[in-house]
């Protein structure tokens, strides 16, 4: 502290020391932000479900149609679409929610490789932090449908099944899209995980796969005001 200074006079010396705002109790104040910035925006958010799926998706493919087919019926069925506000499967719901003429959400995240939300969006947030963003994703969906997608599709999936398993979230419906693409995963869940007694055989009762957009949005939801 400077002798004789007082607190405004340090607040404004802007040839003040500046090691501060990488310290921890810093961090701390930007994550109680990212939080407080994530619940006032999403608040008044009406039933919404999330979709995930790979930003490498192409426009175009097959999966990306399944996308747009999914984000315009659950629109249809009368819920909010949440994405992670990225490119390829992404953009797809994004995109089917907003031509349906319903709300399109984009939970974006600080990357050095991705360029923002993408054009389809309405209602869009970006975080720093992974573990805000997701925190957002479960508290302000009823449901999540997970498209074919690399890694961190597979940890937003995970999570959610290990919030379903231990409890901590009820009537979560989790819908995996494309039978062909998870059908690996199932069986080394199956095969391995659960045969050498790592899971249980119950656990595979926490997700639906299916082929079939109708068929994933009445699964999605129905859980819904129960």
């Amino acid at each position: 502290m400077q002798a004789g200074s007082t607190t405004d006079q340090r607040l404004l010396d802007s040839a003040g020391p500046s090691e501060w705002v990488h310290t921890d109790p810093w961090r701390v104040l930007r994550i109680q932000s990212e939080f407080i910035e994530g619940f006032g925006t999403l608040a008044e958010l009406p039933p919404a479900i999330s979709v995930f799926g790979s930003a490498r998706t192409p426009a175009g493919t097959p999966e990306y149609e399944a996308g747009v087919r999914i984000g315009s019926a659950l629109v249809d069925a009368g819920f909010a679409v949440i994405t992670g506000g990225g490119p390829g499967a992404m953009e797809a719901a994004n995109k089917g929610a907003r031509e349906a003429g319903g709300i399109s959400v984009g939970l974006g995240i600080e990357l050095p490789f991705e360029q923002g939300l993408n054009e389809h969006v309405d209602l869009g947030l970006n975080f720093r932090y992974f573990f805000v963003r997701k925190t957002m994703f479960v508290k302000y969906s009823q449901g999540f449908v997970v498209l074919p997608g690399g890694l961190g599709t597979l940890d937003e999936m995970f999570e959610a099944l290990t919030l379903v398993q231990t409890q901590k979230i009820t009537r979560f419906p989790i819908v995996l899209f494309g039978t062909a693409y998870w059908s690996g995963l199932i069986d080394w869940l199956k095969n391995t995980v659960i045969a050498q007694g790592k899971a249980s055989e119950k656990d595979l009762y926490l997700f639906h796969v299916t082929d079939d957009v109708d068929e994933a949005i009445a699964l999605v939801t129905k859980e819904v005001g129960k």
